[in-house]
């Protein structure tokens, strides 16, 4: 197992360009089961969730190809579902997006379960309920067994605002007979890519970047050539990394449009961007302070469906606040076990009090020391990273490869921007 050695304190500046929504490469790929016909993918992340959905998509039958660094061209000509790898599709969480796309071509599917981030209980409930309004016949034990002879359209009023659940009700309505109205849907970035890669396939989809999606189903999809946007996930890390380290840092390619409520919460600590065009920039040697509500009430950063400030981003937004002054709630209400890696910041000095498994009390700013860590989960690893980068001398976090499943390269995009930071096999 590789491990990840940062020395902390080095000057962070510098130009980086964020990677394509990972959150979008797993259903676009998934969605390549729908069609018979090449679909080729650009700004597709070389992650390690990619890698697992790439394996999984090429033991059902589709020819994957890599074209270039981050484009990839898949061909589902025939596609069997048979003999499913349980370790792969509990790798990801991803894997349950090949549920709606598999039903629809091929009539049936038995998925092994997801898995995923150690971040607390995340339903399929939705995904299942969803399809079997589409018609599926629906049975769970310890696989997810759907079949239906014919998918037919539905008027679907989702339980909760999942994004997975949207996206596999989204891929199945596409080829079902008749419409699909699909209400309290979701409609982060990753769900409008889909939905536009689905469109250039032939779907139609209307209603897209709303909560309430119409779906007329056609007959058959065609291929389709289609870029994803980039991560807004990941620009907002590069926030908080910036802001963590007082670092000065230009994010080229940012897709502003998708960031307002991000900038708006990391404004709420003190740490201010700056729109050009199509780019971001991130002014050095900040000072960060924690803006008080009226009354100088202390203030919640809360996570919410979209345009809310995204779940992902809460590690990232709860680490930064460590070196802002004042006070400041981190709530995640989505997760029970998302704020859980917080005792590694203790460790680290940061002063933090878990009130429960959804809201943390940040005290800032705190001085950070380097610890030895362990990261349960991909975005918590990454706020780990920051803390290290912040921190005076040397951290080790031990499963460099829970990061690697959600940034490219992480450590050679760091080091070119002065981060002192090498990955090493836990032999050495």
């Amino acid at each position: 197992m590789d491990k990840f050695i940062i020395v902390g304190q080095q000057p962070i500046q510098g130009v980086v360009t964020p990677s394509g929504n990972k959150n979008a490469a797993l259903p676009v790929l998934a969605a390549s089961l729908l069609s018979d016909e090449e679909i080729v993918l650009e700004n597709i992340p070389r992650i390690r969730d990619v890698e697992t959905m790439l394996r999984l998509l090429s033991h059902l039958g589709v020819a994957v190809h890599w074209r270039g660094e981050n484009e990839v061209s898949l061909h589902a000509h025939s596609v069997s579902g048979e003999d499913l790898d349980p370790e792969d599709f509990a790798a990801i969480r991803g894997s349950v997006l090949m549920a709606g796309p598999m039903l629809a071509r091929l009539g049936r599917v038995s998925l092994p379960r997801p898995g995923g981030d150690s971040i607390g209980r995340r339903r399929v409930d939705t995904h299942l309920l969803a399809l079997h309004e589409l018609g599926a016949q629906v049975d769970v034990d310890s696989y997810y067994t759907m079949s239906a002879k014919q998918l037919h359209g539905a008027d679907i009023l989702l339980d909760e605002m999942s994004v997975t659940a949207t996206e596999n009700a989204l891929m199945a309505a596409s080829v079902a007979n008749g419409t699909t109205v699909l209400s309290n849907a979701a409609s982060e970035p990753h769900v409008q890519d889909l939905a536009r890669l689905l469109q250039q396939m032939g779907a139609q989809i209307d209603g897209i970047g709303t909560n309430c999606l119409t779906i007329e189903g056609v007959e058959r999809l065609h291929g389709a050539h289609f870029r994803i946007g980039p991560d807004h996930i990941e620009v907002g890390s590069f926030i908080g990394l910036a802001g963590a380290t007082h670092g000065e840092l230009l994010i080229k390619d940012a897709g502003p449009e998708n960031l307002r409520m991000v900038r708006l919460m990391f404004g709420r600590l003190g740490l201010d961007s700056e729109i050009r065009g199509n780019d971001l920039f991130v002014r050095g040697g900040q000072k960060l302070c924690i803006q008080a509500d009226m009354h100088n009430a202390v203030p919640n950063i809360r996570n919410a469906p979209w345009p809310g400030f995204p779940a992902d981003l809460m590690s990232i937004m709860l680490v930064t606040a460590t070196q802002a002054d004042g006070t400041v709630i981190i709530h995640d209400w989505m997760f029970e076990s998302r704020l859980f890696f917080v005792d590694r910041l203790i460790a680290m000095g940061a002063r933090i009090i878990l009130c429960d498994p959804h809201r943390a009390v940040v005290i800032g700013p705190s001085a950070l020391h380097g610890e030895q860590m362990q990261s349960p989960d991909i975005r918590a690893g990454m706020a780990m990273l920051i803390a290290a980068l912040a921190a005076r001398g040397t951290s080790i976090i031990n499963n460099a490869a829970v990061i690697d499943r959600g940034y490219e390269k992480i450590a050679r995009r760091l080091r070119a921007l002065g981060a002192q930071i090498e990955r090493v096999s836990s032999e050495q």
